[in-house]
Parts: C-alpha cells; structure tokens; sequence
C-alpha cells in the first residue's frame, strides 16, 4: 500500500459500507522442511466437508453507496490526477524488518553458471505469441512504488491496473483510452460524497466477467495519509457492457469496517463465483487485510460477498460481510477467493472456496498447512450466510502439504539480489497468490494456487510452490494432488511473484518475476500440460520480457502482484502482466504484457457434451426497481447462438446465448411467474424455475 505525501482533509458525511484494498506486502515462503522442524500455531485438522449450519453466525449486512450511473466514454472524463504518494510501509500479519538480509547477494553465481554450461534445461515452453508495453510509472502520474500490477484479458480488450490508473488496450496493444489511461480519481469523480471522488489511494485490480461480458474494476481510497483515521473506502465499478471504454459504468463505494471506522483495508483480492442453486450462490467475493489506520495493529481479515446480480443490473446492493479476527486466523492472513474461467461452472449451489497460508512472527519456520474457508451467501436471508466454522470462522479445513518456509527472515524481507547492485527486493512471500483458480473438468473440481518460498534458508534462492487439490464434491481434500517447488533444475535463479491459470484442457501455467546476482530482474512463465507426469512444470520455462536494467530505491518494493488469466474468447491462451526495468532507475518502473499458448501438439480439447432437455441449468432471481418487478435469469449448459425466454409457457424474448437476461414483467403487487431458457427453436430446455413476489 502507498500513503499521500501530503495529508489531506475528510470533507464529507460518512455514509456507507465495506470493502477493501490497500497494498499490503512481502515475506516469504520456502519449501520441503529444509530447516527448523518447529511449527506455528498449527491448526487442527478439520473434516474437509464441514460447513456451519445456516443461521449460526451473525454477518454483517450493508448497503453499498450508489449505484452512481456513468454514461460518459472515459476519454471524454475530466483528468483529475493521481495523488502524490511515497513508499509506504507494508502492513503484514506481524510487524518484520524491511531492511535486506545480511546473507550474501548470492550464494549460487558461480553454481549458476556452471550448471548452465553442464546441464541447461531444454526448454519445451512456448515463446510469446506477442508482448507489448503497459503502463509505466510515469503515465501513472503518481509516483507510486511499487506499481501494484493487474490485469485481465476479454474478448474484445486487455484493460491493465496500476497505481493509480487503469489503461485499456485492444489485443493488438493499442491503448483505447489515451497514452496515459485514466486515473482512478477521474474514473470515480462521480462517488460525491465518498473520498473515491479525488481520494483514491491504489491497491487496484480488475477482472473480467466472462459469464455476464462485464468489467470489474476496484481500488480503496481515504483522505489524508497512513497513519490515519481515514474514512477508508473500497471503490468498486461494473461495466454496463462488455466495452469498458464506452460502454458505460456502474459505480458503488463501500466503507471497509462501518463499525470501526478507523480500520482499513488493505491488499484486497476480488474473484467471481456464481454456482447458482438455492439460495444462488451468485457473488462478486472480496477480502482485506484490516489493519488499525491509527497504529497500524493488525486486526483480523473482512471477507464480502457483493450481490452480484443487482450489481449487474445497475440496482442498489448489499453486501454480506464477515471479520475473521485472529483467533479464527491463527498465524495467516491475507485469504484469497476461487474465480472460474474455463470448464465446467460449478455445481449448482456450490460455496465459495477460499485459502491461505501461514505468516509466523519470526522467519525459519516449516510449515505444512493451506487453510482453507467456505462461504454459504444467502442475499435472501443474509442471517443464514455462513464463513468457517463457529464465532471465530476458523477454516473448514486444514490440507497437509510438503514442508515449506516463507520467503522472509527474522533480518527482513528484502531477499531477491539484482545485478550490478547491493539493494535487494520483496519478495512478499508469507501469502497465497492472486488468482485461485477453479476448475471443473468431466466433474472433477480443482483448486490451484501458487506462493512464494525460500530454500536453503536463509541463504535462498527463493522458489514458486504451487498447489493443485482436488474438491471435488466441495471438500477440501486430506493433502494436494499434486504440488512442487519450482526451481527449474535448481538453476540458482529467485523466481517470486507467481500468479497461475489453467486453460480448458487442463494445461497449466505460472508467470512470475526472475532475478539473480548475474541477471537482471525478467518476467519468465513456466508450465506443464494435462498429460505430464504429476508434481512437475514439464514444460520447462520460458522468457517473456528480459530486464536491461534493475530498481535502485531503498524500499526494495516489489509487485506487489502480477497477473495471468485465460483468454475467454479461446479459452487457451495465456496473458500476462508483471514488472520490469529496461533501465536502470531508482523507482521509474514500466510493465509489460504478454501472450503465449501451448502448441497444438497439446491433448486435443475435451469435447463438450451436447445438452439434453434439462442439462441447460436456469437460476432466476427477483426483485423491484422503482417498485417494478423485474426478474434477472442467469443459466449454463445452452449450445445455440441464441436462447428462447420463456415466462409462463411463453416465449417472451430471443437473446444472444451470453448466459445472462433481465425480463421486466413490469407488474407491482403479488405474482409468480415460471421460467425457462431453451436453445432457440428447439425443445432443449433448462430446468423450470418459479419467482414469487
């Protein structure tokens, strides 16, 4: 996270409600028990499949500010610029040192090299499709350190996030919204009343929702500086359409903690889930780390779940929301929420996963525990929502993984040696990464993640340790079913920042950042296909932008995230976005995105299975607008281009196959109507849902 260099005042009537953000940042994670056998506050180790019956835990139910409705193209906005800000601490579960280790730059420059001359790995990965430059620390306009990387790829466009700007490219590279993008304090002026007009902060992150065509874009924001007493707020925009430049927006704000108004949070992680089901488990998930603005004492997590299906719609919503303290936490934090992209959606009624790991107070310690947390939403009856299990949400299940180390010491966080320079950079490496992926495939649901870990410790290098377990069923399963340290051969390189796809045959992917004492910090990406043998990046690694140049700033500030997501438009190709110098520079950072795909040669795609009449699954929601009805439909399973609504036996619209229908009945007073969706012209139909007002 980053604070204003020039403290402003709260100016307005606090009003509203929950959510998120703030950049948060480094440690570390090692692997396979390489050092001290002592363990952290380890969890009990609870049955994979249990979950807190509904209306046994109290949530938090508050209406998000907005929706303010914003028609404008965002070239035509007024620039309203970024504020100025400098380096800001990192908030973490415990407070560490940020000042480098005193180890070595590196312990492996020769071994390095002698191993590449004996045995260099024959690279089998792809090479990138196409790069292009993203954002850079100058279009950001906010001198901001570090960037805080994101992105996600539509398939239209490639919209980027970075402090404090979003850009918007088509998928050639070429920028749609101007050379510079548009700052989050032009794409949220209309929040009046909240500090999201003219207060955003950074943190931000965007995604794409490929069942709905709609953007999602977020970042926190609070006047004057850190520490503070804020108001501290999560700004949140859905688009109107599938085009993020002019096709409108949808805007919400939400304050982190109403009931502590001087708690922010910070390093928030968005992921889309919709199983549907009774109650629809039908959300836009957030979670922060809720740290004290005044002290900076860490207070606990906030998970939110944001009514997706109003939000989509432009209609006032709630969120439910849930403060996980640290007795419920242990020694981890920062928690991640399950998206979906490619396979099967999940199982109707399927609850949100989320996981971590631990963050001990002191540096060295093996670990052998992914916690992992349901969440039940019910918007209906929001008191029969549910996270974890009893008053303290601990996690639903504990899973036993291979020993590992987070990538800090009790000296620092500052581990990654660059070339030609004593400073050294974070390696926030006491987390799970952003995304966790889900999968369904022939009914077999996955969940993959990726970390950051330190070998050898504390010498390092560090290592991505990545995850694949099987949940098949909603259980978290007893360990993973497959999970390595990667290393590519044990070349001696630090690799760090991973995030992690997986494209619709199972293929898998992790892109992260690269550095060494002899190389330059790069951006590579690594990977296996569905067929190789278990626990092992059998495709060996590839490079995507190769550093000319390294960070000279003494915060050592990293990241403090990277992305990589799957093109919906093919459901195969691979895009990424991360951080690099192409010369040398003290904080002056640029960003690149990329493209690659695994060749044709891969495992032929699992053929889709043609729907019979019933496998087309239909949810339906209802409610009023002005006093209105009006009903959202939401179904997967459809095969036609287009879709046949039905309301009552009768066809009352045919609409593209895009998963998503609003149908105003338009009456006022009591009434049921039954619902269906077919592939047009034909009886292939979903299964009939009935909505009562």
């Amino acid at each position: 996270m980053k604070k204003k260099s020039t403290s402003q005042s709260a100016f307005f009537n606090l009003r509203v409600l929950i959510a998120a953000v703030f950049c948060l940042g480094a440690l570390a994670v090692a692997l396979f028990a390489q050092t001290k056998s002592a363990k952290p506050t380890q969890q009990r180790n609870h049955s994979g499949g249990a979950q807190d019956s509904p209306g046994t835990q109290t949530p938090d139910v508050v209406r998000l500010v907005g929706p303010v409705i914003e028609n404008n193209d965002l070239r035509s906005l007024p620039y309203v610029a970024p504020n100025a800000e400098i380096e800001q601490k990192r908030l973490t579960r415990y407070p560490h040192p940020e000042i480098p280790s005193s180890t070595n730059q590196s312990d492996y420059p020769w071994f390095e090299n002698l191993l590449n001359q004996i045995t260099p790995p024959t690279p089998v990965m792809p090479a990138p499709l196409l790069t292009f430059d993203g954002m850079n620390s100058s279009q950001s306009g906010c001198l901001c350190l570090p960037p805080d990387t994101d992105g996600d790829v539509g398939p239209n466009h490639y919209v980027q996030s970075v402090n404090s700007s979003i850009k918007i490219f088509d998928k050639n590279g070429n920028p749609l919204n101007g050379p510079n993008g548009t700052t989050y304090n032009s794409f949220f002026l209309a929040l009046v009343g909240t500090p999201c007009s003219g207060f955003n902060n950074g943190d931000g992150f965007v995604f794409y929702d490929h069942q709905a065509n709609r953007w999602v874009v977020s970042d926190f924001a609070f006047p004057g500086s850190l520490p503070g007493s804020g108001p501290f707020y999560q700004c949140i925009g859905v688009s109107q359409t599938g085009d993020p430049v002019s096709g409108g927006w949808f805007l919400y704000a939400i304050q982190h903690d109403p009931s502590n108004p001087t708690w922010v949070g910070d390093y928030p992680k968005l992921g889309m889930w919709n199983s549907g089901g009774s109650p629809a488990q039908n959300a836009y998930f957030l979670t922060v780390n809720l740290f004290n603005g005044v002290t900076l004492g860490f207070q606990g997590v906030r998970v939110f779940a944001f009514d997706r299906a109003s939000m989509l719609t432009g209609g006032a919503a709630h969120t439910i929301a849930f403060n996980i303290t640290p007795a419920g936490l242990g020694d981890s934090y920062s928690l991640v929420p399950a998206g979906f992209r490619t396979g099967t959606p999940p199982p109707a009624g399927r609850d949100e996963f989320l996981i971590s790991v631990d963050s001990p107070a002191t540096g060295g310690v093996t670990l052998t525990q992914v916690h992992g947390w349901k969440f039940h939403v019910d918007f209906g009856t929001p008191a029969n929502s549910t996270l974890g299990l009893g008053v303290n949400h601990t996690p639903n299940a504990n899973v036993t993984v291979a020993g590992f180390i987070d990538a800090f010491t009790s000296t620092g966080t500052l581990l990654v040696p660059q070339n030609g320079t004593a400073q050294k950079l974070d390696t926030l490496g006491d987390k799970i990464m952003t995304p966790l992926v889900y999968q369904n495939r022939s009914g077999t649901e996955s969940l993959w993640a990726s970390q950051t870990v330190i070998l050898n410790y504390p010498n390092g290098p560090t290592a991505i340790r990545w995850y694949q377990m099987n949940v098949t069923g909603g259980n978290f399963p007893g360990t993973p079913a497959q999970q390595q340290s990667w290393t590519n051969g044990n070349d001696g390189l630090w690799r760090w920042m991973p995030s992690i796809a997986v494209d619709q045959n199972g293929n898998m992917a992790i892109a992260y950042s690269t550095s060494s004492a002899t190389q330059e910090p790069s951006v590579r990406y690594a990977g296996r296909l569905a067929s190789d043998p278990l626990n092992d990046l059998g495709q060996g690694e590839a490079v995507m932008t190769a550093g000319a140049g390294h960070q000279t700033h003494s915060s050592g500030r990293w990241g403090d995230y990277s992305m990589l997501t799957i093109d919906p438009a093919d459901n195969l190709s691979f895009w990424h976005t991360n951080e690099y110098y192409p010369v040398t520079a003290s904080a002056s950072w640029f960003t690149r995105i990329g493209k690659f795909q695994f060749p044709t040669a891969s495992p032929t795609p699992t053929p889709t299975t043609t729907p019979t009449p019933g496998q087309i699954r239909l949810n339906a929601r209802g409610y009023k607008v002005h006093g209105q009805q009006a009903v959202d439909l939401s179904w997967t399973g459809a095969t036609s281009s287009n879709v046949d609504v039905y309301r009552d036996g009768v066809v009352v619209a045919t609409t593209p196959n895009d998963g998503f229908y609003t149908d105003s009945p338009g009456g006022r007073g009591h009434a049921s109507y039954t619902y269906k969706v077919c592939n047009a012209g034909t009886q292939t139909c979903s299964n009939q849902v009935t909505v009562t007002f």
